[in-house]
C-alpha cells in the first residue's frame, strides 16, 4: 500500500483537501475522508460544495445517506461504505481499516508542533508496516515530494 504524507505549512486542510479530492476523482477513484468529528464532517461537506464555484464534486456523509453511491464519503467513522480505494486521514485520525485501501493521504498541519510529531510516529508506522511511503511538502509554488 502507498501512504502518501502532506505536509501543509501554506494553507489549511480544508483548502488543501478539495484539490487533491479533484486528483483522486480524476482518476476514478473512490475515497473515503476520516475527520475527527462529526462538526468536521459538515465543514468538509460544506468546503466541498463551495470552493471553487465551477468545481463540483461528489460526496456525502451519513446525514446523506445511500454512502453507497457516493463518490466521496465523509465520516468520523472507521469505514469503507462506499468500497474506496483512497483513504485520506485528517485531524491526527489513523485507521485500522488502512490496510483494505489501496492508497493513504495522511494530511497535517506543519504550523502545528504536536502535529507535526504526531505525524512522524504514523510515519514509523507506516514504515514498519512495509507500506510505500511518499511525502509531500507544501511549498508556495504548490506540492513537492521530498525524497531521503
Amino acid at each position: 500500500m502507498r501512504v502518501d504524507f502532506y505536509h501543509l505549512e501554506q494553507s489549511s486542510v480544508e483548502r488543501a483537501l478539495p484539490p487533491l479530492l479533484e486528483r483522486v476523482i480524476q482518476a476514478r477513484y473512490r475515497a473515503v475522508v476520516l475527520a475527527s468529528s462529526p462538526n468536521k464532517v459538515e465543514v468538509f461537506a460544506d468546503v466541498l460544495w463551495t470552493y471553487n464555484p465551477n468545481t463540483w464534486l461528489p460526496h456525502g456523509t451519513e446525514k446523506d445517506g445511500r454512502p453507497a453511491d457516493q463518490p466521496i464519503w465523509l465520516t468520523d467513522c472507521d469505514e469503507n461504505p462506499n468500497q474506496a480505494k483512497v483513504l485520506v486521514l485528517t485531524d491526527g485520525m489513523i485507521s485500522e481499516k488502512m490496510p483494505s485501501f489501496e492508497r493513504c493521504l495522511d494530511l497535517f498541519d506543519g504550523n502545528n508542533s504536536d502535529e507535526i510529531i504526531a505525524a512522524r510516529k504514523r510515519w514509523s508506522a507506516a514504515k514498519s508496516a512495509g507500506h510505500e511511503l511518499h511525502y509531500w511538502q507544501q511549498m508556495p509554488s504548490g506540492w513537492q515530494e521530498k525524497v531521503d
